[in-house]
């Protein structure tokens, strides 16, 4: 596999690692083969063992003594906390800075949302979102909150939602709630939109990787 200039090389494993769990060649309790990735990557092992101390971090893997990093378990409830996680951890962000009323932040904020709703492309949606994200995170999260998104972010990588092409409304919705709130100093208000919006990207994600095959449905309570 080629290199990607300017991207640690931890990070590539790290994504590579969540795209076999994500397209289901990973699955729970499987074993990571530390020299495959080596050998498909054309790395050392020393990114790959870097990559599995910060996988196991973001609870992705687990490590056993003298056997190896494994796939922790991976499903429906795992999708929806990873998200829940995310939602209320950015909503911390936005809720400083809807406190905070910085004016050059909204018109950023505004900017980027009109270059959402302006988007034909999926990859263009979600750069913006991506984006407006970071303008928030930036500005208003310290250097722990900001570990903590990132972390949070470990099970929603930006190659998998260039795959959907028709939530584009229901998501949008979220952002100009978001941004709206930010404007008249509303902090819950804000917070409130990045839960919503991670739920619904969640259920968004479960419902593709059940389609996928990649995790089981939840059994149906009767």
């Amino acid at each position: 596999m080629p290199k990607k200039y300017g991207v640690k090389e931890k990070d590539l494993v790290v994504a590579h690692v969540v795209n076999l769990v994500l397209t289901g060649k990973l699955r729970s309790g499987d074993r990571v083969d530390r020299n495959e990735i080596a050998h498909e990557l054309g790395l050392s092992r020393v990114p790959i063992q870097e990559a599995v101390v910060q996988l196991e971090h973001d609870g992705i893997l687990s490590t056993r003594y003298h056997r190896g990093a494994f796939v922790e378990r991976f499903d429906e409830a795992v999708v929806r906390e990873h998200h829940e996680i995310h939602g209320m951890l950015t909503g911390m962000a936005s809720a400083r800075a809807a406190a905070a009323r910085d004016p050059q932040v909204i018109e950023s904020l505004a900017a980027l949302a009109g270059t959402m709703h302006a988007a034909r492309e999926t990859r263009a949606f979600h750069d913006g979102a991506w984006e407006f994200r970071g303008v928030i995170t930036d500005a208003y999260a310290g250097p722990r909150l900001a570990a903590m998104i990132r972390s949070s972010q470990a099970f929603m990588p930006r190659a998998f939602w260039s795959t959907y092409l028709d939530n584009h409304a229901a998501l949008l919705a979220f952002y100009d709630d978001e941004t709206a709130a930010i404007r008249h100093g509303d902090a819950q208000a804000a917070s409130d939109a990045c839960v919503k919006r991670s739920a619904l990207m969640g259920r968004i994600m479960q419902g593709e990787l059940v389609r996928r095959g990649v995790i089981r449905p939840a059994p149906v309570a009767f």
